[in-house]
């Protein structure tokens, strides 16, 4: 029941929202690399839960814009496991259904974190020529979005080359108290104001390693600290 109390479905948003207070789940509970043994508090989001959900997202995205070429760029390099993870449901999708994506990916790089802060100078790398979108029907896919200020940067940037349309995927979307109230179009999971590793997401390019999203414990943030 707890679980129940503390997850629930948001319609509007099209996002699983993770409420304020979740615990997560006990580590003893899965299997996770032991050279992190004391760097983690808990097990956030199970990979499997993970996987359903991306499952759902792609055929939103099937739904939304099946039938249209798309220009896939994923932000590495938190993103490339969900976006990865995203493509092979689409193409899946694709195969056995009466719709299908055309799709290319590029890939670009945001940087803008140092320990587990965001920072006020944010690098595009890769991004300095991005004409391939041009006149395309575009999908950012990207793993977390926090206060939306780096996403609107980015967005800002994309335009610049005139895409035909653009749509932003994120698996994470957290409720950050400086968030400016962006919203991704396709969103994972809603999450409370907490850090978290794995699935690809980093600190300080640790913990890329994990399958499950965790909470990383103070004494993980210590370890790692550069």
């Amino acid at each position: 029941m707890e679980t129940c109390n503390k997850i629930e479905e948001k319609q509007e948003s099209a996002a699983f929202v993770i409420k304020d207070g979740w615990p997560g789940y006990s580590l003893d509970l899965f299997t996770y690399p032991q050279h992190y043994c004391d760097d983690l508090e808990c097990v956030y989001i199970p990979h499997g839960v993970i996987r359903d959900r991306t499952e759902r997202l792609a055929r939103n995205i099937m739904d939304d814009i099946g039938d249209h070429d798309i220009v896939v760029l994923c932000v590495l390099k938190g993103g490339y496991k969900f976006c990865a993870d995203l493509l092979d449901y689409i193409k899946v999708l694709s195969r056995t259904s009466n719709r299908s994506i055309p799709m290319r990916v590029d890939f670009i790089r945001l940087k803008s974190y140092r320990n587990d802060q965001s920072t006020e100078a944010m690098q595009i790398i890769g991004g300095e020529d991005l004409t391939i979108l041009t006149g395309k029907n575009v999908l950012i896919v990207e793993a977390i979005v926090n206060t939306g200020k780096t996403m609107k940067t980015l967005l800002n940037h994309v335009e610049q080359f005139k895409p035909k349309m653009v749509k932003v995927a994120s698996l994470l979307v957290k409720r950050a108290p400086s968030g400016g109230g962006y919203s991704p179009n396709y969103v994972g999971f809603e999450i409370p104001n907490c850090f978290v590793v794995g699935y690809a997401l980093d600190y300080n390019e640790y913990f890329r390693d994990l399958n499950h999203i965790c909470v990383i414990s103070e004494k993980g943030k210590l370890k790692y600290r550069i």
